[in-house]
């Protein structure tokens, strides 16, 4: 594609400077991935500045620079075309569209934000579009996947040039939807800028990254872009039990559908029962009640659960589907998973890493729970440190036994982010052990026949960051290994 008529995907600021057209090999925001011919977009992060690397960019064959103003172009080489804009992050995103030549428009997209449920949620929908007979793709926190490809996932929501990729090799392999989890900071970087979205579904919004977006209504307006940026002929899934999502029904262009459990809505639940091995419930929508039976336990996945069903409503799949598919579904990676191993007591793995997520988690296995809960868990480094302490409230407030260790602390100090969690505990019901795998060896240790263990905060990860390197660590293993290692 020629570099004309990419840049006309684009507002800029100012006349075009006349350059000589050249085939656009490949568009970077990294300065060490261009090559010859490349078109180069300057980003500032929260770090560095793109601006800084024009040079190199350009040393390394870059054609075109793309840089947000004000632009310096002092010392650059007479070749390199330089093209201001005000908004370099819509631009990055607007030029991978074309470059892939648009493949929302091939594809439908259907975003899932909020700050609970949304891996739940595409897996779900996945089993629902798999069970009405369509090909679907998910782009989430897991991994990025489709017919037999699995992509390891660095980023819940990936940025614009490989998600345009992504999408574009998804529609070339004949997939007709792609469900992708739309992450508040995707939103805010404009990484899902250039994509045309068939459907969004609003889950829940409770305090987390308020170190990236300051206070709660800013976290808010930034999941708002994917609906207030949604056409008349798109639709919007809302939870109205949420004032957030309630929000958005005045801020959309967008049909909308709504479920809920406490408010009037769309489509609703009525609980019948549940166990450790699932929950049993009634799904109301406009034309009537069915019962689903599921393997997912717990109030919140009650809510992702309806979620899926209202959108799958909206979309116009048959209940029965709709009812068979949820049905299936047993296991979502990291979600409340159950570890087997031992028959005395259960061990669970769940990705709860807010103080909302961990009231959800332990509030569900509480009611399964005839004797003793003991949690594990810990505080991500570099992340918002005033969700530590009412993480540590959580926890002591709801379990009979905390055992505070480490998550992900990053460039931290363990035991620093370990205090900020105790700022949030009154009682004397837990301990400390910064290393995580001896934190479950001792949980395992505690546990007596009926009790139910809880390891928080990691749930699919297989790694763990720490200040000079990243291991390999899967909660889940180190379970089975201690398991395994002991007679329990």
């Amino acid at each position: 594609m020629k570099a004309k008529k990419i840049i006309k995907a684009f507002d800029i600021c100012g006349r075009i400077p006349a350059f000589d057209d050249f085939e656009v090999q490949g568009i970077s925001c990294n300065s060490k991935e261009v090559s010859e011919n490349f078109i180069f977009v300057a980003i500032k992060g929260t770090r560095e500045d793109g601006a800084k690397f024009i040079k190199e960019a350009a040393a390394r064959g870059a054609r075109l620079v793309v840089t947000q103003l004000p632009a310096d172009t002092s010392g650059l080489p007479r070749n390199l075309t330089l093209i201001a804009v005000k908004d370099a992050r819509r631009a990055l995103a607007d030029l991978a569209a074309e470059f892939y030549a648009y493949p929302s428009s091939r594809i439908k997209v259907v975003g899932v934000t909020g700050t609970n449920g949304k891996t739940t949620i595409t897996y779900l929908l996945e089993a629902l579009l798999k069970k009405a007979g369509n090909s679907p793709a998910v782009i989430g926190t897991v991994n990025y996947r489709f017919k037999n490809k699995i992509i390891p996932s660095k980023n819940t929501t990936p940025g614009p040039i490989q998600l345009q990729a992504l999408l574009a090799e998804m529609a070339r392999e004949g997939l007709d939807f792609a469900l992708m989890e739309v992450s508040s900071h995707a939103l805010d970087q404009q990484r899902a800028g250039g994509v045309d979205f068939h459907s969004a579904i609003f889950t829940n919004l409770t305090q987390d990254h308020l170190d990236y977006h300051r206070d709660m209504e800013s976290y808010f307006r930034a999941k708002a872009k994917l609906f207030e940026n949604l056409k008349p002929s798109s639709f919007a899934v809302l939870n109205y039990d949420d004032a957030y999502a309630r929000r958005l029904k005045s801020l959309t262009r967008a049909r909308v559908i709504s479920y809920g459990i406490e408010e009037k809505a769309d489509l609703g639940a009525r609980i019948l029962s549940f166990d450790c091995r699932g929950t049993r419930f009634l799904l109301s929508f406009p034309q009537g009640e069915i019962e689903i039976n599921t393997a997912l336990i717990g109030r919140h996945n009650i809510y992702n659960l309806l979620a899926a069903a209202a959108w799958g409503y909206q979309a116009g799949i048959s209940v029965q589907v709709i009812k068979s598919a949820l049905g299936a579904l047993y296991l979502v990676p990291g979600r409340l998973e159950r570890i087997d191993g031992t028959n005395s007591f259960s061990v669970f793995v769940d990705y709860a890493h807010t103080q909302d997520a961990l009231k959800n988690t332990i509030t569900a296995l509480r009611q399964l729970c005839q004797k003793k809960i003991i949690v594990v868990f810990g505080c991500g480094g570099e992340r918002d440190k005033t969700k530590r302490p009412k993480m540590g409230e959580v926890a002591a407030q709801l379990s009979d036994y905390a055992i505070i260790t480490s998550d992900n602390p990053r460039s931290e100090e363990p035991q620093a982010i370990i205090k900020d969690i105790e700022k949030g505990i009154a009682s004397k019901n837990y301990c400390i052990i910064p290393e995580r795998r001896e934190a479950i060896r001792k949980s395992l240790a505690l546990a007596r026949e009926g009790d139910i263990v809880l390891i928080a905060g990691k749930g699919h990860e297989d790694y763990q960051i720490l200040k000079d390197r990243r291991i390999h660590f899967d909660d889940s293993e180190v379970v089975r290994e201690c398991l395994r290692q002991t007679n329990y």
